[in-house]
Parts: C-alpha cells; structure tokens; sequence
C-alpha cells in the first residue's frame, strides 16, 4: 500500500487528534494541570507514531506503549529513532497519574518538558509525511 492508496482522512484524522492533544496539554500546563497534562502529551506522540504507520500502511497493535511503536516507526525512517526514544519516557504518562495512589504529583516543570518532547514528536513526524498530507489527497468532490 502507498500513501496516496490510503484513505487521506484516516491519516489527517491521526495528526488532527494528535495536534488536538497538544492544544489540550498546553491549556492544562498553563492552568497549572500537571497530570491531565501529561496525559495528553503521551497521547499526542501516541497517535502521531499511528498516524505515520498508518501513512505507510503498517498495522499496528491496539496499545499505548510508545516503546512498542517506536521500532515499527524506526524501520521505516530510522532517523526518527533519537526523538522517539526520548518519547519512551511518555508511555508511563497514558495511566500514571489517571487513578488514585499515583506514586507522586507532577509539577509544571515535568509538564512542560513533556509537552515540548510531545511537540518534537510530532512536528517530526509530520515532517517526515512526503508529500504533505493535502498535496496527496484528492480534490472533493461537491
């Protein structure tokens, strides 16, 4: 499968969620929300590694371990591998602070540093989509 066989919505549709995320994490820093914070950046990287499997017609497991995806992504651009090891640490984020007994609060610093490495992820995956998404997708038809 080709990126332009893919369906380009399913692909947009990743990297919207993903950049939604971001926004979402930014707002909670700023309103001194550390933990939901850093649930949005891991969700952000998260689905910025499925969207570009998903560009690159790779199918992928339903899970949130960021480790686990990095390997299908580095086969495929191994440049990616850097950033993505350092986005490892955000896995423990999808649930870490979610429930009761978290084992300590997260400050604004840890937030925002997640959000920055949460930000490299994606911007560097999108970066990476060639062509850019809307010069592979289709005119709409009216």
């Amino acid at each position: 499968m080709t990126p332009k066989s893919l369906p380009p919505d399913e692909v947009e549709s990743w990297l919207f969620r993903a950049q939604q995320d971001l926004l979402a994490a930014s707002v909670l820093v700023h309103e001194g929300l550390a933990s939901e914070a850093l649930f949005h950046c891991q969700q952000a990287a998260e689905k910025a590694l499925k969207g570009f499997l998903t560009w690159h017609g790779k199918p992928f497991p339903k899970i949130h371990d960021l480790s686990e995806l990095r390997p299908m992504c580095a086969t495929i651009d191994v440049s990616l591998g850097a950033v993505l090891r350092e986005a490892d640490d955000l896995t423990a984020y999808a649930v870490r602070f979610r429930y009761p007994g978290a084992p300590y609060d997260p400050d604004g610093t840890e937030a925002e540093q997640a959000l920055q490495l949460a930000t490299r992820v994606v911007d560097e995956i999108q970066r990476r989509l060639t062509p850019p998404l809307d010069e592979a997708r289709p005119p709409r038809q009216s």
